[in-house]
């Protein structure tokens, strides 16, 4: 019932006017598949930026080639889509990025480790593939938020440690390493999920018992079947404190005060790479030099949404208004009205001279 109320939002919402990409400058090319067979799952959406996105100061200076956004939605690895996370590729795109935003298997019928895997598989097709739509992957970012959080977590330890696991030591042997990672509200260890509980025991037993449905759902009744559980579980791997063997990517991990998964989220921050906080620096950008940074992250609501959809106007040309021409109009917005012309007895006086 929730996974449906979300996609009959969604599709309400596309339905607005300014929903549709070409307002945007951006091209949206639907379901291209990452892996062989006929899985729905395995497909992702691409939103490319035109090239009319580049007469905006912000955008031209990012491509094209454009830089990569890789979005992993969210759910609780059991609900959602891509379809349902449209708003993030269109919001991504319209700055200046080309975006993949990616579908993979979910719970409970596909048990961990298919959705990571999927990722990872999906990952490799797009450092493959990114030039053919004029993507950059020298410059991808990794994002998502709730579940894609947790899995785009789990894909930058598959990029940075050599594993065992065939999908995830393929990714690893793609050689990319992302410019910086944007888990937003993640759960970063999903076994145990009853630590949060333990740790505030005031908390809602009814949040307690959805993130218990989350658990069960991803890892199944009994994780002991499970050799282990490092990629669903990354924050662990990072409090374990082995060096990777390739650099870990900066991380900004944006959530709410009043999260339940709060914790989750200080944990990965505290093990986690620093990502500068207190440095500029260009990261997507080629050609400027520094970028603005941000001051305190923005709220979660209607208001961002209104700005991500908002169409960027060029600014228009000045009307330059002659004295002379009798037909312009005055700064009050009123018709000039057209110069008299001197009578006889005035040209008369000016010719005389100044009177004694």
């Amino acid at each position: 019932m929730v996974d449906a109320f979300f996609n009959g939002a969604s599709r309400l919402a596309r339905m607005h006017p300014e929903a549709r990409p070409e307002r945007h400058f951006v091209e949206k090319i639907n379901d291209v598949r990452y892996a062989p067979g006929e899985l729905r799952e395995h497909m992702l959406d691409i939103y490319r930026p035109k090239d009319e996105i580049r007469r905006f100061p912000h955008a031209a200076q990012l491509g094209p080639p454009w830089p990569i956004v890789f979005y992993v939605h969210g759910g609780g690895f059991r609900i959602l889509s891509k379809d349902t996370h449209w708003v993030m590729g269109l919001g991504f795109a319209r700055r200046g990025f080309l975006v993949c935003n990616v579908e993979y298997r979910l719970a409970p019928a596909h048990h961990y480790p298919a959705a990571i895997e999927d990722v990872c598989r999906a990952f490799v097709w797009v450092v493959e593939n990114a030039v053919r739509y004029g993507g950059d992957p020298s410059r991808i970012v990794l994002a998502g938020e709730s579940a894609g959080a947790n899995l785009v977590g789990s894909l930058s330890l598959a990029l940075a440690y050599r594993r065992e696991e065939p999908y995830a030591r393929a990714a690893f042997d793609t050689g990319v390493t992302p410019r910086a990672v944007i888990p937003a509200c993640g759960v970063f260890q999903v076994s145990d999920m009853r630590r949060l509980a333990r740790r505030k025991p005031h908390m809602s037993r009814f949040i307690v018992d959805r993130l218990v449905e989350v658990e069960h759902a991803y890892l199944g009744e009994d994780t002991r079947a499970y050799a282990a559980l490092d990629l669903a579980d990354p924050v662990v791997v990072l409090e374990r404190g082995v060096a990777p063997d390739r650099p870990l990517a900066p991380y900004f991990l944006p959530v709410g005060t009043k999260d339940p998964l709060l914790p989750d989220t200080r944990r990965f921050a505290k093990r986690g790479p620093r990502a500068r906080r207190r440095r500029r620096g260009a990261v997507l950008r080629r050609r400027a030099p520094r970028v603005p940074r941000l001051r305190r992250p923005p709220t979660v609501g209607p208001p961002v949404l209104a700005r991500l959809l908002r169409v960027p106007r060029p600014p228009r040309p000045r009307v330059v208004t002659l004295s002379d021409d009798p037909h312009a109009a005055s700064r009050s917005g009123r018709a000039r009205a057209p110069a008299r012309a001197p009578s006889s007895a005035a040209r008369a006086r000016r010719a005389s001279g100044p009177t004694p």
